[in-house]
């Protein structure tokens, strides 16, 4: 664990929008892109990093929670059944739909809201504890984003973050899909929320403390192929990859992620085993 100092809080950092980027047209790209496939198939498969999330947050009975970009409610069940109160919000209404059916199977207590993770619906410092796990670090104004987080956690709170690394196996993925279909230009990559400096520059000095810890997530596959075949079909950002390309151009795209993950896959048995670096980050509210 390393921990990183606030030298002058100040209530948030100020964002800066990339300049000559269309921000709100990125957005709505990305909404769509979440909205396509089905992310509670993906979502569901990680719902243990929701688990350890709060535990490294020490959410506790009582609290006020926000789980933030919370797709199929994942960190949100996770603090629910430590018995907190919580909160999830999320852009895609059929994910809320999917973490509401959750919630109302394992009989707990759950309130959902749409809502922009860029321009949250809740009052200052409303929150005790804010989470996000690989949700919020897509947005496409970070700073934004990260003031959002910091305004609605009071001070003193806890805002826990997990989010897929640049050297990862997701970071990787990301890599060879930018390469057959190019990002925006300009767009800070979600990944770099997943470095130490990144996170220096989104929240100090508006956090009093910010510790982060490297965690492995492990994918578990019937193959490569298993692997490929999902994320084409239900994960947002691969499919509309997919998508996005000519006919043509698709089976090469293919080849490359099932390279990386026969690259990347430690199985001995035929399967698939790959791990996931990820950053688990504490912050306390200035």
């Amino acid at each position: 664990m390393n921990g990183i100092a606030s030298p002058s809080p100040s209530p948030t950092p100020a964002p800066m929008p990339p300049p000559g980027l269309d921000l709100a047209a990125v957005k709505a790209r990305q909404q769509s892109t979440w909205s396509s496939g089905d992310y509670a198939v993906i979502g569901t498969t990680l719902q243990i990093v929701g688990e350890t999330l709060c535990e490294a947050a020490s959410v506790s009975a009582g609290e006020r929670v926000l789980d933030v970009a919370c797709g199929n409610g994942n960190a949100a069940l996770a603090a629910a059944r430590r018995f907190a109160r919580v909160t999830g919000v999320d852009y895609v209404p059929s994910l809320l739909e999917r973490a509401g059916a959750r919630a109302a199977a394992d009989g707990l207590a759950l309130e959902l809201r749409e809502g922009d993770a860029e321009a949250l619906p809740f009052e200052d410092g409303a929150f005790d504890v804010v989470l996000s796990t690989f949700g919020v670090m897509f947005t496409p104004d970070q700073a934004r984003a990260a003031g959002e987080l910091l305004r609605v956690c009071r001070s003193g709170g806890r805002i826990a973050l997990a989010s897929w690394t640049p050297d990862g196996f997701i970071g990787k993925v990301f890599q060879v899909v930018g390469r057959h279909v190019p990002p925006p230009a300009g767009l800070r990559p979600p990944a770099a929320w997943g470095t130490e400096a990144r996170l220096h520059e989104l929240f100090v000095p508006g956090a009093r403390d910010v510790r982060a810890h490297r965690r492995e997530y492990v994918f578990r596959y019937r193959s490569a192929a298993h692997w490929v075949e999902v994320f084409r079909t239900w994960y947002g950002p691969i499919h509309r990859a997919f998508a996005a390309l000519p006919a043509e151009a698709r089976p090469a795209l293919e080849r490359d992620l099932l390279a990386l993950l026969e690259e990347a896959n430690t199985a001995t048995d035929g399967t698939l085993v790959v791990p996931g670096t990820y950053l688990e980050a504490v912050i306390v509210r200035a």
